[in-house]
């Protein structure tokens, strides 16, 4: 018997002592009927307080022995998780499958251990809640070792499998040892990159192959290609998509589309949504001529536009065998006018995008605006979008924040992805949220995709729309969560 049951039991007699003495001074008997009805009760709450108990501990020897699916099983489907006095990322709501997903990718490598103590549980009918003293003790092999320490406070449900986790929330008190170890060996154990290059129509694309930990160039992998927002490079969202999925054992390929990055084609920093679509189609041409590549299972995500090319590659490319989006940036020609000055902003944008192909045909220059700013308003993309505007996010040097080609906005503008819907009939599944772009119009294109084997995934978030569409590029949640769903859906479907 351990020390909190005889606390507990200790409780209990103290309690029925203090009732026989109140009741005999007042007169009153208390029945030995009684005396045994009030035992069992007690009896039935200990046990019930061991039930929490036991579940709480069985989850985290599940989590230390890395039983995944066990762990998950600790949980109800949708589970509150608050980390925030340890990453000062703000609690949510999340799924059980992700958070578990989450766990296994971080501790691959890492050795854990924790011991709970000094449980303090509370029932109330089908609920329970318990505070309890953790000590979490990580290594992994040439990093040393981190300890953290503190309290968790976790509820529960009972169900017909027993008390399941509905929240759980740490409480941090102090650490010690190597803090940033679990950044430090998942950064040695992440992806290894080769640079790589392929042609299309004559001219080279450069991109980033990620190859997936403990490679083995003698074995084939499902390859999947990733394709970030307009404008961007493979080192920005397509790159950390990619890296991440290759993480989860996928090979996977993030280039610079014709006109951008290390990639040839002119004139530079011209979106042209045919060519990028193209230029996808070449990428799975490169793919099936790499030995390591599973040829029947290469896959498509898109993130923002990407998304937009990626469903009109796929729908059109048999050897693309599932699609994933991640906030999708879909439009037609009502919707570019909520966000380029209605009517009479997009004609005056295409008038001058058709000027500006002439001038190039006849002289050879480029007429260029800003990519973005919060200042100019001619800007592609005029806004405090903290992303773009970053160093520490999306502003990295390889992508140019001041050169988008006028020319573009003709082909933009004038995009309309949403009739390739109803030739798309390969699995496909859209990410998106109310907080992201454009959400109906995800909807609007997820009804019309041709196959019954799709699957629309909502994200819960307070931002309003727009601002959430940023969070899905390199925010933790949202790209772990997107990534969650997206090994699943690739691991299933191809």
């Amino acid at each position: 018997m351990n020390r909190l049951h005889i606390k507990q039991l200790a409780a209990a007699a103290s309690l029925c002592m203090a009732i026989g003495s109140a009741s005999a001074m007042s007169g009153i008997q208390i029945s030995s009927d009684q005396r045994e009805n009030s035992a069992k009760q007690s009896a039935v709450s200990l046990a019930e307080i061991d039930q929490v108990k036991t579940s709480l501990i069985n989850m985290i020897n599940a989590l230390d022995s890395k039983q995944w699916s066990v762990t998950e099983n600790a949980f109800t489907e949708q589970v509150f998780v608050d980390y925030s006095s340890l990453n000062k990322q703000p609690g949510t709501t999340v799924a059980a499958a992700d958070l578990v997903n989450g766990w296994q990718t971080l501790l691959a490598k890492v050795d854990t251990h924790h011991i709970l103590s000094n449980f303090q549980v509370s029932i109330e009918g089908d609920t329970a809640e318990s505070y309890s003293h953790v000590y979490a003790s990580h290594t992994a092999k040439g990093f040393g070792f981190w300890d953290a320490y503190g309290r968790y406070h976790q509820k529960l449900i009972k169900t017909e499998a027993g008390w399941k986790i509905t929240s759980m929330s740490l409480i941090m008190h102090g650490q010690k040892g190597n803090n940033d170890l679990l950044k430090e060996v998942n950064k040695m154990h992440s992806a290894t990159v080769k640079k790589v290059s392929f042609m299309n129509d004559g001219q080279k694309l450069v991109g980033n192959l990620y190859l997936p930990a403990d490679y083995d160039a003698s074995k084939q992998y499902p390859a999947v290609i990733v394709s970030g927002s307009w404008t961007t490079v493979k080192e920005q969202m397509a790159g950390l998509y990619a890296e991440k999925l290759a993480q989860q054992g996928f090979l996977t390929l993030a280039f610079d589309f014709r006109n951008f990055g290390e990639s040839e084609g002119e004139p530079r920093f011209y979106e042209n949504p045919s060519s990028k679509v193209e230029d996808i189609g070449s990428a799975v041409s490169y793919l099936q001529t790499l030995s390591q590549v599973d040829n029947d299972k290469i896959g498509a995500m898109g993130i923002c536009a990407g998304s937009m090319y990626t469903l009109m590659a796929a729908a059109k490319d048999s050897r693309i065998k599932s699609v994933v989006t991640a906030a999708s940036w879909l439009h037609d020609a009502e919707a570019v006018k909520l966000f380029y000055g209605g009517e009479e902003g997009v004609q005056s944008k295409i008038k001058a995008a058709k000027a500006a192909k002439a001038k190039y045909q006849q002289t050879g220059e480029v007429d260029y605006i800003a990519a973005i700013s919060t200042t100019d308003e001619s800007a592609a993309m005029f806004g405090p979008y903290d992303y773009y505007l970053n160093p520490e996010r999306g502003a990295v040097k390889q992508w140019s924040a001041d050169k988008f080609a006028v020319m573009s906005w003709d082909d933009w503008l004038n995009l309309d992805p949403m009739p390739s819907a109803k030739q798309l009939q390969i699995p496909t599944l859209m990410i998106h949220s109310d907080g992201a772009v454009l959400p109906d119009y995800t909807k609007k294109y997820f009804q019309q995709i041709n196959t019954e084997d799709k699957q629309l995934y909502w994200m819960e978030t307070e931002l309003d729309s727009p601002f959430h569409q940023f969070n899905f590029y390199d925010q933790d949640k949202e790209v772990n969560e997107s990534v969650a769903q997206a090994k699943r859906w690739f691991t299933e479907k191809m």
